[in-house]
């Protein structure tokens, strides 16, 4: 049997949006690579749902400022974290188990000019090693339900947290129970982990000693996005396929297809969950 957690680093390390990908985007349209602004970026490195206004929203519960200091767990290749840094003027640390996406990382901070604002820290979001009370805020997008203890995550957040310091991420949650056929399925092709209810989050960040601000059900809003999202995978998939870079495999295909199925019927949707450290 796979590790938990290296199911996901499997996962991502051959997932279609890559560091070679965004490479061969941007070699298409311009001639070199030298002078990128992070903006350039911005239409290939926002491995999320709602792209660029998803992070606005989670820098606003994040209340993000400049000198903002920001732990990004399960930062993926860095698209927010870079996103956070030039328009808000955070400082950024990058946390990123999958070992190529945490070196893509860091080679596209380098490209933009962005090093010195992001740090990408190649490793494990239970187990930081940051110090007590450090951040200000602690991020992250659509990743919690690649981690097998949540609860455990939630710990270390606030325990990197000073006090008053805000968690905002987002996530997918279930409205209904999972066939056994579909749970399994999601997990051998996209690493989901069984996937956690509203009320369940609310009790996992209640435990972890978190004070709640904002529980939100983004479902609605998140449909069409999804259905984009599925058509743009479906196009990325040629596009890496030509490009010779990696095009995620038949499970995740299979997988995939399956989620915006689920999301549709209204048996997954999503959250966008704000909460303090007293």
């Amino acid at each position: 049997m796979v590790h938990k957690s290296q199911q996901a680093i499997d996962f991502y390390s051959s997932h279609p949006i890559s560091l070679d990908l965004v490479l061969t985007r941007l070699l298409r349209e311009r001639r070199d690579l030298t002078g990128l602004q992070p903006s350039d970026l911005w239409p290939h490195d926002q491995d999320h749902y709602g792209g660029l206004s998803a992070n606005d929203a989670l820098a606003q519960c994040a209340m993000l400022r400049p000198g903002s200091r920001v732990a990004d767990f399960c930062a993926g290749l860095g698209g927010p974290a870079r996103y956070y840094a030039h328009v808000y003027g955070a400082e950024v640390t990058a946390i990123e188990l999958t070992p190529a996406r945490a070196a893509g990382a860091k080679r596209l901070n380098d490209l933009v000019g962005l090093a010195d604002r992001v740090r990408v820290v190649q490793g494990d979001v239970v187990s930081t090693e940051l110090p007590d009370g450090e951040m200000d805020a602690v991020v992250s997008q659509e990743a919690f339900l690649h981690l097998p203890d949540k609860a455990s995550v939630l710990r270390e957040a606030r325990r990197i947290l000073r006090p008053g310091g805000r968690l905002a991420f987002t996530d997918l949650f279930r409205h209904a129970p999972l066939a056994a056929t579909d749970a399994d399925l999601l997990w051998e092709g996209m690493a989901i982990q069984p996937v956690e209810t509203l009320d369940g989050y609310r009790a996992l960040l209640a435990a972890a000693g978190f004070t709640i601000v904002r529980l939100e059900d983004l479902t609605e809003d998140l449909r069409p996005v999804l259905r984009q999202r599925f058509a743009m995978y479906q196009v990325m998939r040629g596009e890496a396929e030509v490009a010779g870079t990696p095009t995620g495999s038949e499970a995740f295909h299979r997988s995939y297809a399956r989620y915006a199925e689920l999301f549709e019927a209204r048996q997954l949707g999503g959250l966008r969950a704000t909460a303090l450290k007293p």
